[in-house]
């Protein structure tokens, strides 16, 4: 007979009572949880010392000692039902209503659920929808938009500062230290100024089924974008929000989007406009992006039911941002107007609600972006 692995004499040494708990540690490692030996061990002592008397007590113990992340506690509860009570499947409460955040910054591949079949782009609707996109190789135009980005975003003054020969403010001690040097001489005076330095460029990028026509030229775009600004930032919503700047920083057009569709999940499903930005300025270091930048939303902003999520998350953009625009491609139509209920409420927050049908438009307008322009409602009201 072959000798027993350590692991399976361990496992042996153990009553058949503690095998359910010692499943359940397996199963959340399965489904990429961070569960260690020593954690698995634990519930179990916690569970005996518990009793225990009733499944709460269980699974008191399970979140106490296996301690999953708060942004997973639901799926956690899912996973424990399904073990401990024998659900078939783990049903997800609240997954249709809590918009999940996906970080590209080494964060795990959500589980993939079985898509529905809708036709995306004809009507905005909330359902969420999970599937993947290709992005093929083509001829895009955006050459003269990457030599220019950079040098054509807002800019703002920083606290650093250089040396200047002329229309600076004194720098007393490199001054005082070349007298010093000079023993005792006058030379010319040291000057610094403070840095410009170009605002960061904050891109939110609808991929709902409304704008599955637009999609692959916005993520063209914003992978321009990430090449060639550097404090450039793009997040992608539907009815999931999910970073993928780290996807565009790969210098390779194909792999970069190729990665930015396996990291979103919610391509042409539905969209919950309003939820996804409360949830990015819920996250502070995703909400910093904001502070200071230049905000451009890629979206129809066809927002279904009740608007008051998406209105009280744009004030909260706009109250962060430089400038904060809103590049839909409805408006490429002569007869657009912000007629809808969403957008006459945001119109009174928006910078500029801008033409976002072609690449033209929109890389003729991120390159105007440091030119003062008047606010959207001041525009449209003058159309209207």
């Amino acid at each position: 007979m072959p000798a027993s692995s350590p692991r399976e004499r361990g496992e042996e040494s153990l009553p058949r009572a503690a095998a359910p708990f010692l499943g359940f540690a397996r199963l959340l490692r399965r489904h990429a949880f961070a569960v260690a030996p020593e954690q698995a061990t634990s519930f179990m002592q916690a569970v005996t010392l518990l009793g225990p008397r009733s499944m709460n007590d269980i699974r008191e113990a399970a979140l106490a000692t296996l301690a999953p992340s708060p942004d997973r506690r639901i799926e956690f509860d899912a996973h424990f039902r399904s073990h401990f009570y024998g659900d078939v499947k783990p049903s997800i409460e609240g997954e249709e209503d809590e918009t999940r955040i996906k970080d590209d910054r080494g964060t795990r591949e959500e589980e993939s659920q079985d898509p529905r079949q809708e036709k995306g782009g004809e009507l905005s609707s909330a359902r969420e929808q999970l599937s993947s996109r290709d992005f093929q190789r083509d001829a895009d135009g955006l050459g003269a938009f990457r030599r220019r980005v950079a040098s054509a975003l807002p800019a703002r003054r920083s606290f650093r500062t250089i040396r200047t020969r002329s229309r600076g403010t004194l720098d007393l001690r490199r001054s005082l230290s070349e007298i010093v040097s000079a023993d005792g001489d006058i030379p010319s005076p040291q000057l610094r100024r403070r840095q410009t330095v170009p605002r960061k460029l904050l891109l939110l990028i609808d991929v709902s089924g409304s704008m599955k026509l637009h999609t692959s030229d916005y993520l063209k775009l914003a992978h321009a974008a990430v090449q060639s600004a550097d404090r450039a930032e793009v997040f992608t919503f539907g009815t999931r929000l999910t970073r993928i700047t780290s996807a565009l920083r790969i210098r390779d057009r194909d792999q970069a989007l190729a990665r930015a569709a396996v990291l979103v999940d919610d391509w042409d499903g539905g969209t919950r406009m309003g939820p996804t930005l409360l949830a990015f300025l819920s996250v502070p270091r995703f909400s910093a992006f904001a502070r200071g930048a230049a905000v451009v939303i890629l979206s129809d902003a066809l927002e279904r039911g009740d608007h008051a999520d998406l209105e009280t998350a744009m004030r909260r953009l706009s109250a962060r941002a430089f400038r904060l625009s809103l590049a839909t491609p409805l408006a490429g139509d002569p007869r657009f107007r912000p007629a809808t209920a969403a957008l006459r409420a945001i119109l009174p927050v928006l910078d500029d609600l801008v033409d976002g049908s072609s690449l033209k438009s929109l890389t003729d307008f991120i390159l105007s972006l440091a030119r003062p322009a008047p606010s959207a409602e001041a525009i449209w009201k003058r159309v209207s």
